[in-house]
Protein backbone atom coordinates (compact mmCIF):
# COMPACT_ATOMS: atom_id res chain seq x y z
CA UNK A 1 0.00 0.00 0.00
CA UNK A 2 1.59 3.77 -1.02
CA UNK A 3 1.49 5.61 1.71
CA UNK A 4 3.41 8.59 0.53
CA UNK A 5 0.94 11.22 0.29
CA UNK A 6 -0.23 10.89 3.44
CA UNK A 7 3.63 11.95 4.75
CA UNK A 8 4.02 14.49 2.15
CA UNK A 9 0.73 16.18 3.03
CA UNK A 10 2.05 16.17 6.72
CA UNK A 11 5.43 17.43 6.05
CA UNK A 12 4.09 20.19 3.85
CA UNK A 13 1.20 20.94 6.31
CA UNK A 14 3.92 21.28 9.23
CA UNK A 15 6.18 23.75 7.00
CA UNK A 16 2.55 25.78 6.67
CA UNK A 17 2.17 26.00 10.61
CA UNK A 18 5.52 27.05 10.45
CA UNK A 19 5.33 30.04 8.35
CA UNK A 20 1.94 31.46 9.04
CA UNK A 21 2.28 35.24 10.81
CA UNK A 22 0.52 38.12 10.79
CA UNK A 23 -3.15 39.31 11.01
CA UNK A 24 -5.62 39.54 8.01
CA UNK A 25 -8.61 42.47 8.69
CA UNK A 26 -11.70 42.08 7.32
CA UNK A 27 -13.38 45.11 6.01
CA UNK A 28 -16.74 44.55 7.82
CA UNK A 29 -16.90 42.82 10.94
CA UNK A 30 -18.30 39.35 10.18
CA UNK A 31 -21.78 38.67 12.01
CA UNK A 32 -20.05 35.21 12.73
CA UNK A 33 -18.83 31.87 11.75
CA UNK A 34 -20.06 28.93 11.33
CA UNK A 35 -17.57 25.43 12.14
CA UNK A 36 -18.59 21.52 12.41
CA UNK A 37 -17.19 18.10 12.17
CA UNK A 38 -15.20 15.91 13.95
CA UNK A 39 -16.03 15.64 17.77
CA UNK A 40 -13.33 14.94 19.14
CA UNK A 41 -11.70 18.11 17.81
CA UNK A 42 -14.40 20.07 19.27
CA UNK A 43 -13.67 18.43 22.48
CA UNK A 44 -9.52 18.82 22.03
CA UNK A 45 -9.04 22.17 21.71
CA UNK A 46 -11.95 23.90 19.45
CA UNK A 47 -14.69 24.96 22.11
CA UNK A 48 -11.81 26.46 24.37
CA UNK A 49 -10.41 28.39 21.13
CA UNK A 50 -14.03 29.47 19.47
CA UNK A 51 -14.53 31.26 23.27
CA UNK A 52 -11.36 32.63 23.41
CA UNK A 53 -11.63 34.13 20.13
CA UNK A 54 -15.13 35.64 20.93
CA UNK A 55 -13.89 37.40 23.84
CA UNK A 56 -10.89 39.16 22.11
CA UNK A 57 -12.79 39.91 18.82
CA UNK A 58 -16.26 39.62 19.62
CA UNK A 59 -17.20 37.15 16.67
CA UNK A 60 -19.13 34.04 17.65
CA UNK A 61 -18.30 30.79 16.50
CA UNK A 62 -21.35 28.49 16.29
CA UNK A 63 -19.96 24.83 16.80
CA UNK A 64 -21.93 21.81 15.46
CA UNK A 65 -21.20 18.26 14.69
CA UNK A 66 -21.10 15.71 12.17
CA UNK A 67 -17.81 14.22 12.28
CA UNK A 68 -14.39 14.34 10.30
CA UNK A 69 -16.41 13.80 7.13
CA UNK A 70 -18.57 16.51 7.28
CA UNK A 71 -16.22 18.89 8.49
CA UNK A 72 -14.05 18.20 5.15
CA UNK A 73 -16.68 18.11 2.70
CA UNK A 74 -18.96 20.80 3.84
CA UNK A 75 -15.88 23.01 3.85
CA UNK A 76 -14.63 22.19 0.51
CA UNK A 77 -18.19 22.69 -0.56
CA UNK A 78 -18.86 25.69 1.23
CA UNK A 79 -21.62 25.03 3.30
CA UNK A 80 -20.02 26.44 6.19
CA UNK A 81 -16.79 27.96 7.03
CA UNK A 82 -14.73 25.89 9.08
CA UNK A 83 -14.51 22.17 9.26
CA UNK A 84 -13.04 20.34 11.74
CA UNK A 85 -11.59 17.08 11.02
CA UNK A 86 -9.14 14.11 12.44
CA UNK A 87 -8.42 12.73 8.87
CA UNK A 88 -6.69 13.52 6.15
CA UNK A 89 -8.32 13.82 3.00
CA UNK A 90 -8.68 11.21 0.68
CA UNK A 91 -7.18 10.58 -2.75
CA UNK A 92 -10.26 9.74 -5.19
CA UNK A 93 -13.27 11.26 -3.34
CA UNK A 94 -13.93 14.49 -5.73
CA UNK A 95 -16.47 16.08 -2.83
CA UNK A 96 -12.83 16.45 -0.37
CA UNK A 97 -10.77 17.88 -3.12
CA UNK A 98 -10.86 21.50 -2.58
CA UNK A 99 -10.94 21.11 1.21
CA UNK A 100 -7.46 23.15 2.67
CA UNK A 101 -6.49 21.25 6.09
CA UNK A 102 -4.14 23.30 8.47
CA UNK A 103 -2.73 20.95 10.84
CA UNK A 104 -3.14 22.75 14.83
CA UNK A 105 -2.67 19.95 17.26
CA UNK A 106 -2.18 16.49 17.76
CA UNK A 107 -4.99 14.11 19.26
CA UNK A 108 -3.84 10.40 20.58
CA UNK A 109 -6.54 7.39 20.04
CA UNK A 110 -7.45 5.84 23.27
CA UNK A 111 -7.93 1.97 23.99
CA UNK A 112 -11.15 2.36 26.63
CA UNK A 113 -12.44 -0.13 28.86
CA UNK A 114 -15.28 -0.38 31.27
CA UNK A 115 -13.67 1.97 34.80
CA UNK A 116 -13.90 -1.79 36.84
CA UNK A 117 -11.44 -3.87 34.21
CA UNK A 118 -8.51 -5.30 35.98
CA UNK A 119 -6.06 -5.40 32.94
CA UNK A 120 -4.22 -1.70 32.38
CA UNK A 121 -1.78 -2.32 29.25
CA UNK A 122 -2.01 -3.88 26.38
CA UNK A 123 0.48 -4.06 23.31
CA UNK A 124 -0.15 -3.29 19.30
CA UNK A 125 0.06 -7.24 18.68
CA UNK A 126 -2.58 -7.90 21.18
CA UNK A 127 -4.88 -4.64 20.11
CA UNK A 128 -4.62 -5.96 16.21
CA UNK A 129 -5.30 -9.90 17.59
CA UNK A 130 -8.88 -8.05 19.85
CA UNK A 131 -10.03 -6.58 15.79
CA UNK A 132 -8.85 -9.65 14.30
CA UNK A 133 -11.08 -11.58 16.31
CA UNK A 134 -8.06 -14.34 17.65
CA UNK A 135 -8.27 -12.82 21.15
CA UNK A 136 -11.77 -13.24 22.28
CA UNK A 137 -11.76 -13.90 26.14
CA UNK A 138 -10.60 -11.49 28.51
CA UNK A 139 -8.56 -13.91 30.50
CA UNK A 140 -6.44 -13.72 27.47
CA UNK A 141 -5.07 -10.66 28.72
CA UNK A 142 -4.65 -11.43 32.58
CA UNK A 143 -8.42 -10.46 33.25
CA UNK A 144 -11.50 -12.03 34.33
CA UNK A 145 -12.67 -15.14 32.58
CA UNK A 146 -15.48 -13.21 30.45
CA UNK A 147 -15.72 -12.22 26.66
CA UNK A 148 -14.31 -9.85 24.94
CA UNK A 149 -16.34 -7.17 23.30
CA UNK A 150 -15.32 -4.84 20.76
CA UNK A 151 -17.07 -1.83 19.55
CA UNK A 152 -15.84 -0.47 16.14
CA UNK A 153 -16.71 3.01 13.99
CA UNK A 154 -18.99 1.94 10.97
CA UNK A 155 -17.60 2.73 7.80
CA UNK A 156 -13.83 3.35 6.81
CA UNK A 157 -13.59 7.19 6.25
CA UNK A 158 -13.84 7.93 10.33
CA UNK A 159 -10.30 9.92 11.79
CA UNK A 160 -10.13 6.97 14.50
CA UNK A 161 -10.61 4.02 11.71
CA UNK A 162 -7.93 5.04 9.47
CA UNK A 163 -5.75 6.41 12.11
CA UNK A 164 -6.02 2.63 13.49
CA UNK A 165 -6.02 0.84 10.40
CA UNK A 166 -3.18 2.53 9.07
CA UNK A 167 -0.75 2.39 12.62
CA UNK A 168 -1.89 -1.02 13.63
CA UNK A 169 -3.03 -2.86 10.28
CA UNK A 170 -1.09 -0.52 7.56
CA UNK A 171 -4.20 -1.43 5.74
CA UNK A 172 -6.73 0.96 5.34
CA UNK A 173 -9.30 -1.50 4.01
CA UNK A 174 -8.37 -3.93 6.94
CA UNK A 175 -11.63 -5.26 8.19
CA UNK A 176 -12.73 -5.93 11.88
CA UNK A 177 -13.97 -9.40 12.43
CA UNK A 178 -13.81 -8.97 15.90
CA UNK A 179 -16.32 -6.65 16.35
CA UNK A 180 -18.92 -7.08 18.51
CA UNK A 181 -20.94 -3.83 18.30
CA UNK A 182 -20.41 -1.32 14.89
CA UNK A 183 -21.48 2.40 16.04
CA UNK A 184 -22.13 5.65 13.89
CA UNK A 185 -20.16 7.70 16.01
CA UNK A 186 -17.40 8.01 19.45
CA UNK A 187 -20.07 9.05 21.18
CA UNK A 188 -22.03 5.85 21.47
CA UNK A 189 -19.13 4.00 21.46
CA UNK A 190 -17.71 5.89 24.20
CA UNK A 191 -21.20 5.51 26.19
CA UNK A 192 -21.77 1.40 25.20
CA UNK A 193 -18.05 1.09 27.88
CA UNK A 194 -19.20 3.13 30.31
CA UNK A 195 -22.16 0.63 30.77
CA UNK A 196 -20.71 -2.66 29.47
CA UNK A 197 -17.95 -4.20 32.19
CA UNK A 198 -16.59 -6.35 29.13
CA UNK A 199 -16.47 -3.73 26.42
CA UNK A 200 -13.46 -2.52 24.66
CA UNK A 201 -12.72 0.25 21.77
CA UNK A 202 -10.36 3.23 20.69
CA UNK A 203 -11.18 6.75 20.91
CA UNK A 204 -9.83 9.91 20.87
CA UNK A 205 -8.17 10.93 24.48
CA UNK A 206 -9.35 14.39 23.73
CA UNK A 207 -13.46 12.52 24.18
CA UNK A 208 -12.09 9.59 25.98
CA UNK A 209 -11.31 12.01 29.24
CA UNK A 210 -14.66 13.41 29.61
CA UNK A 211 -15.84 9.93 30.40
CA UNK A 212 -16.03 7.43 33.37
CA UNK A 213 -14.38 5.01 31.50
CA UNK A 214 -10.48 3.44 32.33
CA UNK A 215 -7.98 4.09 29.58
CA UNK A 216 -5.37 1.31 28.77
CA UNK A 217 -1.60 1.78 28.46
CA UNK A 218 -0.25 0.88 25.23
CA UNK A 219 2.93 -0.95 25.16
CA UNK A 220 3.29 0.51 28.74
CA UNK A 221 2.47 3.70 28.03
CA UNK A 222 -0.24 6.12 28.92
CA UNK A 223 -1.75 8.45 26.51
CA UNK A 224 -0.78 11.60 28.64
CA UNK A 225 0.17 15.12 27.64
CA UNK A 226 3.98 14.81 27.40
CA UNK A 227 3.95 11.06 26.22
CA UNK A 228 2.38 12.50 23.61
CA UNK A 229 4.23 15.33 22.78
CA UNK A 230 7.60 13.22 22.99
CA UNK A 231 6.13 10.69 20.54
CA UNK A 232 6.40 7.72 23.88
CA UNK A 233 2.68 7.09 23.22
CA UNK A 234 2.49 6.03 19.21
CA UNK A 235 -1.19 5.96 18.62
CA UNK A 236 -1.38 9.64 17.44
CA UNK A 237 -2.74 11.89 14.85
CA UNK A 238 -3.43 15.61 13.81
CA UNK A 239 -6.14 17.59 14.20
CA UNK A 240 -7.20 20.51 11.32
CA UNK A 241 -8.62 22.96 11.11
CA UNK A 242 -10.46 22.85 7.37
CA UNK A 243 -11.23 25.99 5.08
CA UNK A 244 -12.16 26.14 1.12
CA UNK A 245 -9.15 26.13 -1.63
CA UNK A 246 -8.82 29.33 -3.37
CA UNK A 247 -11.82 31.20 -1.67
CA UNK A 248 -11.13 34.40 -0.32
CA UNK A 249 -12.37 34.48 3.48
CA UNK A 250 -10.51 37.12 5.80
CA UNK A 251 -12.59 36.17 8.40
CA UNK A 252 -11.97 32.48 8.22
CA UNK A 253 -7.95 33.06 7.64
CA UNK A 254 -7.81 35.84 10.77
CA UNK A 255 -9.74 32.71 12.90
CA UNK A 256 -6.97 30.32 11.21
CA UNK A 257 -4.03 32.70 12.18
CA UNK A 258 -5.44 33.15 15.91
CA UNK A 259 -5.47 29.40 16.26
CA UNK A 260 -1.74 29.01 15.04
CA UNK A 261 -0.62 32.37 17.05
CA UNK A 262 1.48 32.17 20.11
CA UNK A 263 -1.92 33.17 21.50
CA UNK A 264 -3.87 30.68 20.21
CA UNK A 265 -1.38 27.51 21.09
CA UNK A 266 -1.98 28.95 24.71
CA UNK A 267 -5.23 28.41 25.25
CA UNK A 268 -4.59 24.17 23.08
CA UNK A 269 -2.38 24.22 26.11
CA UNK A 270 -4.47 24.83 28.56
CA UNK A 271 -7.46 22.28 27.25
CA UNK A 272 -4.47 19.78 27.67
CA UNK A 273 -3.89 19.59 23.89
CA UNK A 274 -0.77 19.55 22.22
CA UNK A 275 -0.42 22.57 19.82
CA UNK A 276 0.96 20.69 16.18
CA UNK A 277 3.97 23.20 15.78
CA UNK A 278 4.81 22.25 19.82
CA UNK A 279 5.95 18.13 18.19
CA UNK A 280 6.45 18.70 14.48
CA UNK A 281 9.24 15.62 15.12
CA UNK A 282 6.06 13.57 15.69
CA UNK A 283 5.30 13.53 11.60
CA UNK A 284 8.41 11.06 11.04
CA UNK A 285 7.94 9.22 14.59
CA UNK A 286 5.22 8.22 13.13
CA UNK A 287 6.22 7.14 9.56
CA UNK A 288 8.36 5.10 11.94
CA UNK A 289 5.22 3.19 13.39
CA UNK A 290 3.55 2.82 9.91
CA UNK A 291 6.95 0.81 9.17
CA UNK A 292 6.73 -1.21 12.53
CA UNK A 293 2.57 -1.83 11.65
CA UNK A 294 3.75 -3.34 8.77
CA UNK A 295 6.04 -5.85 9.90
CA UNK A 296 3.55 -6.76 13.01
CA UNK A 297 2.48 -10.08 13.10
CA UNK A 298 -0.27 -11.82 14.79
Amino acid sequence: MTNSRFWISLLAAGLLVVFVSGAVSAKEAPRGLLWAGCGITKKAFMAELAAAYEKKTGIKITLKGGGATRGIRAAAAGKIDIGGACRITIAGHPEERLAEQVPVAWDALAVIVHKDNPVDNITFKQLKRIYLGKITNWKQLGGRNAPIELYVRKGFNSGVGRTLRELVFADYEARFPGAKFVVKSSGPLEKGIVKNPNGIGVTGISSAKRRAVKVLKLEGHEPSYENIKNGSYLLYRPLYLVRRRGVENPAVDDFIRFALSKEGKAVIRRAGTVPYSDALVLVMKQLEQYKRASALGL
